[in-house]
């Protein structure tokens, strides 16, 4: 079922484990990720950037959600960046949505998530914000330290904006590094002492298994993924498809669908890059601790 995805983050910031947020874009990859969550009885955090379609996703995951009842999972709009994005997330039945305005001065980031929390808190959906900015890997070494969270900013955004859980920037970035990440342990141990909300880290994939961990034991609640689970997808893929098609196969003889002749179609390419999609994640959940936490 989708339920508020304050009341998963409440729970493992209660019990001290991490909740994999695995980007979602289509019925394979929702598909993936209850899948995974069932098998593993661990909670999920959808999570639908506007440009993967917020409704179709959202009529998607509740399909989903209907189909695997024991499955307590939260769809989130990640990096909602409009106010129009956020509106149409609500109203389609998600039950989070992030209000990403890190990049606007301080005060326009605090009077637009507050504005948007009101709305959202109305009608029962959580509020994710980020204070700070988390860059991309490919500019790391230029980047990183530019948009770190100041810890002295947290309690004071939090309590103006009301919202359920904040994204920090600690020296993770979005994407593949370029060079070796490192994360500010000593500034997520000093904002999670300073805010009383769930915390949650942007830029998982590529950051390392000790530092994720380690980051979880700190105060770190949420952990956004997809880089590398496209990539184990993509492996997947790539090893369908280096199947040897039969010579015989021109494309135009209705025989090349016919059992044990056609090896290769799009239907099951799909399939198998969703097989490496979940195993990734199902990595990743059990790294951080959320398995057998329903």
């Amino acid at each position: 079922m989708l339920i508020p995805m304050k009341d998963l983050l409440d729970d493992a910031k209660k019990r001290r484990y991490g909740i994999a947020a695995p980007n979602v874009f289509n019925l394979e990859s929702v598909e993936a990720a209850f899948q995974a969550a069932r098998e593993l009885n661990a909670p999920i955090i959808l999570d639908c950037a506007p440009a993967h379609g917020i409704e179709e996703v959202s009529a998607i995951a509740h399909f989903f959600a209907s189909k695997y009842r024991d499955v307590s999972a939260a769809l989130n709009l990640d990096h909602g960046d409009t106010f129009e994005a956020a509106i149409r997330a609500i109203r389609s039945g998600f039950t989070s949505v992030m209000v990403d305005r890190s990049t606007l001065p301080y005060k326009d980031n605090v009077d637009q998530v507050t504005e948007i929390t009101k709305i959202a808190h109305a009608v029962g959906v959580s509020v994710e914000a980020e204070l700070g900015h988390v860059g991309v890997g490919l500019n790391y070494n230029e980047t990183r330290d530019k948009g770190l969270t100041n810890p002295d900013q947290a309690a004071d955004f939090v309590k103006k904006t009301n919202i359920d859980c904040l994204a920090v920037a600690v020296g993770t970035s979005h994407g593949n590094y370029k060079g070796e990440p490192y994360l500010e342990f000593d500034l997520i141990e000093t904002i999670e002492r300073n805010v009383n909300i769930p915390l949650v880290l942007h830029g998982g994939s590529g950051t390392g298994d000790i530092n994720l961990q380690r980051a979880i034991a700190l105060g770190i609640q949420k952990i956004n993924l997809f880089t590398d689970l496209n990539k184990e997808g993509m492996e997947q893929l790539k090893s369908y498809v280096a199947k040897e098609v039969p010579d015989n196969i021109d494309g135009d003889n209705d025989d090349e669908f016919s059992e044990g002749v056609m090896k290769l179609n799009i239907r099951e390419a799909s399939q198998e890059s969703m097989k490496g999609y979940k195993t990734a994640l199902k990595y990743y959940m059990k790294l951080f601790g959320s398995a057998n936490k329903v």
